[in-house]
């Protein structure tokens, strides 16, 4: 049996990039200015998360406005790169890292924490530091998130960028 892809089409990209952007945005909504039914938009969504293209969905936040003033990345450094998944677990259980990645270069993961202040930043770190083949650490906090914007998955032509602007999203 053959692990297949789904065929994802134009309409599927268009669905898919409108919700990216906004994801409060009705199927009902979307369908009418498609020139679809409601139900194909169900049907399509339903069958791009049951093929695994849909992979949930999140809020987005402004942590800074929630008193978590501080985000850093952090380049980490493994003893042996055998490690990763047994790392990757105790990582996962401290909350504060919001996303961490198995990397090429320098480092071994690419995590990214978000902390109150610099006394929770540094509790966080020693926390990391203590994992069993985490030989060290780099960390780089940032001073302002210039991009945050899902990945452009379709080129939209001049009436569909009007469909966007339209349902308030461009």
């Amino acid at each position: 049996m053959t692990n297949k892809q789904p065929e994802v089409d134009r309409l599927d990209k268009q669905i898919l990039s409108i919700l990216m952007r906004n994801a409060k945005i009705a199927y009902t909504e979307i369908a009418k200015k498609l020139f679809v039914s409601g139900g194909t938009i169900h049907v399509r969504m339903k069958k791009m998360e049951d093929a695994g293209i849909v992979k949930g969905y999140n809020l987005a936040a402004d942590y800074g406005k929630l008193g978590y003033d501080i985000s850093a990345f952090l380049g980490i450094y493994l003893d042996k790169s055998s490690l990763y998944e047994e790392v990757a677990r105790e990582l996962a259980a401290i909350p504060e890292i919001v996303f961490a990645h198995y990397t090429t270069g320098l480092y071994n993961i690419f995590a990214k924490v978000v902390c109150r202040d610099t006394n929770h930043l540094r509790d966080i770190l020693h926390a990391i530091q203590r994992i069993q083949g985490i030989q060290r650490t780099e960390t780089f906090i940032s001073l302002e998130e210039t991009i945050d914007r899902p990945l452009a998955i379709t080129e939209f032509d001049q009436e569909e960028s009007k469909i966007l602007e339209e349902l308030g999203i461009s």
